[in-house]
């Protein structure tokens, strides 16, 4: 399998282990942090069941059912494939931060993390909008930065912020790395964490997409084709007819039960002798084939087989043939039948 075939095969994929954890959990008392799951865009969810369909309008739909809503979302995936700007609603902003998975985030990366909510808590002092935070399962990577968050600038222990954190998402951490950095790392400087480094995008679309608004989904093979389709190998329109056909009568016509005979008795087999259905039996003579012998005689016997002569019985090896003599000159020759 080419590298470029595993490239497209896993751009079309739903994350893997996406369906093993809730998609929403709480917010964590005290903060303006909530985390979930990657949403996916509405060309993932068709490959889902409706039930397990996860994307930014049911994000909102489960947090408006806890009277909460939603200001920004700080995106922590390592790709752009599971959703774009065009795919979440105006009234959400959001902040790409690329984020490595299965290592400690550098300090780059915590930094750019804290001037993001910063910068998000600066401008909404006067309402209680929450910060939306996830990686592709809303876990390891989004954990580890909202503890660091709580622990470097709220001042946290660091025991207290992963059981915070873990009872508010519903799945605790995995990664042990990020545990021990967690627990035994040292904290990291906040110097810098005032300033704005990127706008928030603004989300693109007006309306919740429905079934009709998205393309048809290709099947696998048809969108790991390099080549143009055959065209001709499409089912072409066939065209009207003026007249309609009209249907052809069925090949087998079913039986119909009817009443029966009035003078039958269907209680009983009626009596041989007075069997109707029963066929009355043959007058005259006995039929007999036509090649028959005459009565009272009988065909003569087959004729017997020929016998083998003496010389055949005994098995010589020099036997002739009947009808066959030998001569030295011109080997065997006929010489007519001896019978």
């Amino acid at each position: 399998m080419s590298r470029k075939y595993q490239k497209t095969k896993k751009k079309n994929d739903i994350p893997d282990r996406w369906l093993d954890y809730s998609p929403v959990g709480k917010r964590l008392p005290g903060t303006r942090f909530i985390a979930f799951k990657v949403p996916l865009k509405q060309a993932l969810n068709q490959k889902l069941p409706a039930s397990a369909a996860f994307g930014p309008w049911e994000l909102l739909d489960a947090v408006s059912r806890d009277r909460q809503e939603l200001g920004l979302i700080i995106d922590l995936t390592f790709t752009s494939r599971y959703y774009g700007p065009q795919d979440l609603p105006e009234s959400l902003r959001v902040v790409k931060i690329f984020t490595v998975g299965h290592q400690v985030p550098s300090n780059g990366t915590i930094l750019s993390f804290k001037r993001a909510v910063r910068n998000f808590l600066r401008q909404n002092q006067n309402n209680d909008k929450l910060i939306g935070v996830h990686c592709t399962h809303g876990l390891n990577r989004t954990g580890y930065l909202i503890c660091r968050y709580l622990i470097d600038v709220d001042g946290m222990e660091p025991a207290a912020a992963v059981k915070l954190f873990n009872s508010s998402r519903g799945h605790a951490m995995e990664r042990k790395n990020y545990l021990d950095d967690l627990h035994q790392g040292p904290k990291r400087s906040n110097a810098g964490m005032e300033e704005l480094e990127e706008e928030p995008k603004r989300g693109q679309a007006t309306s919740r997409p429905t079934p009709t608004e998205t393309p048809p989904r290709l099947d696998d093979a048809a969108s790991y084709r390099s080549f143009p389709p055959n065209i001709n190998s499409w089912p072409r329109p066939q065209p009207e007819r003026p007249h309609p056909v009209p249907p052809r009568p069925p090949l087998f016509q079913p039986y119909r039960w009817g009443a029966p005979p009035p003078h039958s008795d269907w209680r009983r087999h009626p009596h041989p002798e007075t069997n109707q259905f029963r066929p009355p039996p043959p007058s005259g003579p006995a039929w007999r084939p036509p090649h028959a012998p005459p009565e009272g005689r009988r065909w003569p016997a087959p004729q017997p087989h020929l016998q083998y002569s003496p010389s055949w019985a005994a098995g010589e090896e020099d036997w002739t043939p009947p009808g066959w003599r030998q001569s030295s000159r011109e080997g065997w020759w006929r010489n007519g039948p001896e019978f």
